[in-house]
């Protein structure tokens, strides 16, 4: 009978799919027992070198003993340095990621992981990639499901096994009428308008009349939920309870897939992020990024607002290591106006460029980001955008040396965090697109359920791409697994911020209004403030 040690070592490994043999088993309790590991944390160290263990490219199912070996020394290694740290240089970990530079991994179902694509990825896409990128995000989140403590068997004894939810496959109900399902799949309509949940094995009809109100979120057409009803002899299924995914927090995704360098920008350890982690609290405590958004350069106080914002910098010695402008640059659209509206667009921006040239400091120190917004003139209407159109900008880049156009979205990686960059009227769009319940909730409530739903669906727009269109052989550049370490919508709805499940989610509202208003971000803290500048009344 294994002692309970032995029943913990052995659960933390099966939560990794990962088997132990009597020797691997021993080598395990040895090293506990070498350093001295109380019972309270057993499971926290055995959860490290599982983690490291599964990280391994040769890592194999039934654990090997060399392998685990090699994992232990070099633990053993990190834990003591042999020379004194250097101060850390936060340029050389800063990287602005571009959608379309991201690598594409796509879900195997064969294998059970991901696979990077080796076809080369286009702008047009194919009728197979269409189908790909949502049975991508079907997959992605079912396996995280089936690794939930709701949803996931225990290889030990268990009283808990009686209580397991077991998710079934539309194939599943034919036949079998009278008796209660759970699926998960996309929420839709079908040819003739009902509303239906699709999965990779067909689809059925859905009748809410017996359900009192779904899970908190917001329910798209085009989302994934988890539907349980009960199959009837018309063939519909009369749903009693509809909730939203889990959510599988970064932490653990990583765990599972920290070899995969899903931004193609090199890869830490959650090791090595723990460390940096302490070090940037300790060395990089006074750093901060300030996100705006809504700058319109034709609006005749956003300069003036600028001004403002730089000129405290430089009084208070605060001057930021990132500025993220994200779109509209413009209060109106412009992509059928005249020349002269588009002469003007250019010279809103050449203003700009003349504007933080003035501030040397500014200009030597900080990092400029332009995000499009829906408004703004690119290279393409659907998601993800291309930058801003580099004749618009040339002035910016002669002036401006760390300055970047990137895509929307865009992703910021900075030491072992991943700031996703966002800017889309998104709860307007998920309000317009409820299907079947409208949530009647407002406020503090609507914020949650809008970035609780966004989250737990592992993407920036959950929705069908007759509402939302998205180029197919991108979409994984709107994908949110693993979860990031913070996720900016930068949308016209008021300003909030709030995290859910490890993630720090914020908008920074428009800059221009009854005041200035921005945020600012620290990642020392992985946290946010609003800051807020008045506007000066003239008499």
């Amino acid at each position: 009978m294994a002692d309970g040690r032995q029943l913990t070592i052995i659960k933390v490994f099966r939560k990794y799919s990962h088997s132990l043999g009597p020797d691997a088993l021993q080598l395990l309790e040895e090293i506990l027992e070498r350093h001295d590991i109380a019972d309270n944390d057993v499971e926290f160290s055995i959860e490290t070198i599982a983690r490291e263990y599964n990280k391994q490219d040769d890592a194999v199912m039934k654990v090997s003993l060399d392998i685990l070996r090699r994992v232990y020394d070099a633990l053993q290694d990190q834990g003591n340095p042999g020379e004194a740290e250097e101060l850390l240089d936060p340029d050389s970990h800063l990287y602005f990621v571009d959608a379309f530079e991201m690598p594409s991994w796509h879900w195997s179902q064969e294998r059970g992981t991901f696979e990077k694509s080796s076809s080369p990825l286009t702008v047009a896409g194919s009728a197979d990639s269409r189908i790909a990128a949502v049975r991508n995000r079907l997959h992605i989140i079912k396996q995280s499901i089936l690794r939930n403590e709701h949803f996931s068997p225990s290889t030990l004894p268990s009283r808990d096994r009686e209580h397991l939810v077991t998710l079934k496959s539309t194939k599943q109900l034919l036949g079998r009428a009278g008796e209660r399902f759970l699926l998960l799949g996309m929420l839709a309509h079908n040819k003739e308008g009902k509303l239906c949940v699709e999965d990779s094995d067909g689809s059925v009809e859905l009748d809410l009349s017996k359900m009192d109100e779904p899970g908190e979120g917001l329910y798209t057409e085009g989302c994934f939920a988890l539907v349980e009803g009960e199959y009837n002899e018309d063939g519909i299924l009369e749903v009693v309870a509809m909730g939203q995914p889990p959510c599988e927090d970064r932490e653990t995704a990583r765990s599972i897939y920290g070899h995969i360098d899903f931004l193609g920008q090199g890869l830490t350890s959650l090791l090595e992020d723990s460390q940096f982690a302490r070090r940037i609290r300790e060395e990089l405590s006074d750093l901060y990024f300030f996100f705006l958004s809504d700058v319109w350069l034709d609006h005749p106080q956003t300069l003036v607002g600028l001004q403002k914002m730089f000129d405290n910098c430089i009084e208070n010695s605060f001057i930021p290591k990132v500025i993220v402008m994200c779109g509209n640059f413009t209060s109106k659209s412009i992509m059928q106006g005249g020349g002269r509206d588009i002469q003007r667009y250019q010279e809103n921006f050449d203003s700009l460029a003349d504007l933080i040239a003035s501030y040397p400091q500014i200009t030597r120190e900080t990092h400029f980001v332009f995000v499009p917004g829906p408004l703004d003139i690119t290279g393409n209407s659907t998601l993800p955008r291309r930058p801003i159109l580099s004749t618009f900008t040339s002035h910016l880049r002669s002036k401006i040396p760390k300055v970047h156009f990137t895509s929307n979205p865009c992703r910021l990686k900075f030491f072992g965090q991943e700031v996703v960059i966002f800017r889309e009227d998104t709860m307007a769009r998920m309000l317009r697109n409820t299907i079947g319940i409208k949530p009647n909730v407002t406020g503090e409530d609507l914020r949650r359920y809008l970035v609780q739903s966004i989250l737990d669906q592992s993407h920036l727009t959950p929705l069908t791409t007759h509402i939302q269109p998205v180029l197919p052989d991108f979409d994984h550049a709107l994908r949110l697994y693993p979860l990031p370490t913070t996720v900016i919508l930068a949308d016209r709805y008021e300003k909030y911020k709030l995290t859910y499940s490890g993630c720090h989610v914020f908008n920074p509202g428009g800059f221009v209004g009854n005041s200035f208003s921005f945020s600012t971000y620290c990642p020392a803290e992985r946290s946010s403030e609003e800051g807020v500048l008045d506007i000066e009344q003239e008499d």
